[in-house]
């Protein structure tokens, strides 16, 4: 059986068990549609939060970044911030959250500082959060269908968004559930099955996390996985992979940026309403920093060992002897060998390219940057070689060749591509009912028309999560970066304006409503202007743009860790307006202290 046969089963089983779960969990109320039913398991919960969190940017680009980043340990900070992202929404939000007993963020806000105002403007801020999030999600399925179901970017979006609309529209939170309890079942099988096999293969030990500290096992010697990895991209010009070459003040502010985005997120916390009682949200937060870190602590190891196969298989000299040889890969190899068939394949898609520029027929893999006075670039210049000719590798692609580069089973290959899309899928609907419950609950029920019946308000809902697929499948058609990258400016957006507003909401009753608007407007002003102006997607007249380079950043921080700033800011504009202004009602100080009384194990109120 070919490789196109294989992914279309494995694929096509996946999506007819999530349509089957929807049509079996379909949301009769809106009690269903925005909690479902709050009766869902801690640990099934748990299991459905890893999914709803373990994106594509999971899946597909953290070990991407890790692969390919000039520093290869100095993205570890992604798994590093998100996991500890998760003990702060277990410790700090999780169970006060559930206690107050509300279907959505914007509800809580709306109803903590007695103010319209403040849940229309956290109605924003979920919206430009989740929009910004899943345009990650819609790529991550762009680019997997591409490649493994062979049709276009553009199609592979419409047929992922027809999927997320038959199983969120129709089920809710009830469907999205349940669905996403399958879900982390195919990811977490998909991501550490090629893992085991790769570790297995380079390190002689079976488990990556193992093996990623191990010996690098067909050296035959006693040199260490890491160690092997930092004489190879030495050797063509590269910094080492170990080095740490980061500015301090940027890596501290991007993990923080991280941590206090994931308390922030709006379709995270929306997944402890779905449970019957307090105790049962702090444990299905437990549960979830499980089932996440079985996919985190193998990422480190999967971006090592995928940027050593590709690294020794473009330049096959440096799994034997030094990279000096000048031996490089052959354009004929290429397009011959089955072997190099993944080469082939994923140049189709564009994430990968490939340019012979001096015409030698082999295709040189090497740091054109690198020092006039290094090796790779004296032999480069006596070779006649103009410039690096592996010219493009998307971090998208890492996790998803991986498995092709290093020569496993079709089955695997299969299943890697379905994980990729459950966790691409299983976001995506987390985000989109976020949006929906926004717009359908808070906006519609909170403000428009708040006689609205609840068959009328579970008709807008449905309508709502319509729209709001529409907007991402097109959105994710021209999406402004990789998907991780992206994301990642969904964290820093969170971070500076959700996550400020639920802390002194629950742990300050001092905090009022002018406080709160102040401090959630100048955190998302603040963070969306540095971020769209050196992204390149704001244009301020007279500055021509700002170039997206370290040497241009504010005292190095990039758009990617100043929601950490963002958050700062949120929090002392808060801090003051509340001061200088009147305290909230009785009702409303004696709300926050009911909140805080420690009696989790007991049933919370309902809404």
């Amino acid at each position: 059986m070919d490789q196109f046969a294989l992914n279309l089963i494995f694929v096509g089983f996946t999506f007819a068990i999530y349509i089957g779960i929807a049509f079996w969990a379909r949301a009769g109320t809106t009690s269903e549609f925005y909690a479902a039913g709050q009766g869902v398991h801690p640990v099934l919960n748990g299991m459905a939060t890893g999914a709803d969190w373990m994106s594509a940017a999971s899946f597909i680009s953290m070990a991407g970044i890790i692969a390919l980043s000039p520093a290869g340990v100095h993205p570890i900070r992604f798994p590093y911030g998100l996991d500890r992202g998760y003990v702060l929404l277990a410790l700090l939000l999780a169970p006060y959250l559930r206690k107050f007993g509300k279907f959505t963020v914007p509800e809580f806000i709306g109803d903590r500082f007695y103010s319209g105002g403040a849940r229309l403007l956290a109605v924003v801020c979920l919206i430009i959060i989740s929009i910004t999030y899943v345009i990650g999600q819609m790529r991550g399925v762009g680019v997997t269908f591409s490649r493994f179901l062979e049709v276009s970017t553009d199609m592979g979006l419409y047929i992922g968004a027809a999927i997320v609309f038959v199983y969120a529209v129709f089920g809710g939170m009830k469907g999205i559930t349940y669905t996403q309890v399958a879900q982390y079942v195919v990811l977490i099988i998909a991501y550490t099955v090629p893992a085991l096999f790769i570790s297995l293969n380079l390190t002689g030990d079976l488990l990556p996390q193992v093996g990623l500290v191990g010996s690098y096992a067909p050296s035959g010697g006693d040199i260490s996985l890491l160690a092997k990895l930092d004489q190879v991209v030495t050797e063509l010009g590269f910094t080492a992979y170990t080095a740490d070459t980061s500015n301090r003040l940027n890596m501290f502010l991007f993990t923080m940026s991280l941590m206090i985005g994931t308390a922030g997120l709006p379709h995270v916390i929306i997944r402890f309403f779905t449970v019957p009682k307090v105790a049962d949200a702090r444990s299905s937060a437990g549960w979830a920093l499980v089932f996440i870190a079985l996919l985190y602590t193998v990422a480190p190891a999967v971006g090592s060992m995928a940027r050593l196969n590709l690294t020794t298989t473009m330049w096959p000299a440096a799994i034997t002897a030094s990279a000096t040889s000048g031996n490089a890969i052959s354009r004929a190899d290429i397009d011959s060998k089955p072997e190099l068939s993944w080469i082939r394949t994923w140049e189709k898609t564009g994430l990968l390219t490939m340019e012979d520029k001096n015409g030698d027929g082999l295709i040189q893999y090497y740091n054109d940057k690198a020092p006039a006075d290094s090796p790779i670039m004296k032999m480069a210049a006596e070779k006649g070689w103009k410039g690096n000719e592996l010219t493009k590798v998307d971090n998208d692609i890492m996790v998803l060749a991986n498995p092709e580069i290093a020569a496993l089973p079709g089955w695997v290959i299969a299943l890697v591509a379905a994980g990729a899309l459950a966790a691409a899928l299983s976001t995506a609907a987390g985000l989109l009912l976020a949006i929906s419950s926004a717009i359908s609950h808070d906006l519609i029920k909170g403000s428009i028309k708040p006689d609205i019946t609840e068959k009328g308000e579970l008709t807008a809902a449905r309508i709502s999560m319509t729209f709001a697929i529409v907007v991402a499948t097109w959105l994710g058609l021209n999406p402004p970066g990789f998907a991780a990258q992206v994301v990642a400016l969904a964290f820093g957006l969170a971070a500076a304006t959700i996550f400020p507003a639920l802390m002194m909401g629950i742990f300050w009753k001092r905090i009022n409503k002018q406080g709160a608007i102040a401090g959630m407007l100048v955190g998302l002003v603040f963070t969306a202007v540095y971020i769209f102006v050196y992204k390149g997607w704001f244009f301020i007249p007279g500055t021509n743009n700002l170039p997206d380079t370290p040497a241009n950043y504010v005292f190095g921080i990039s758009p990617l860790s100043i929601g950490a700033v963002g958050a700062l800011l949120n929090f002392i504009v808060a801090y003051l307006v509340s001061s200088v202004t009147e305290a909230p009602p009785k009702h409303v100080q004696d709300l926050v202290e009911s909140i805080r009384i420690p009696k989790g194990a007991g049933a919370a109120s309902s809404h």
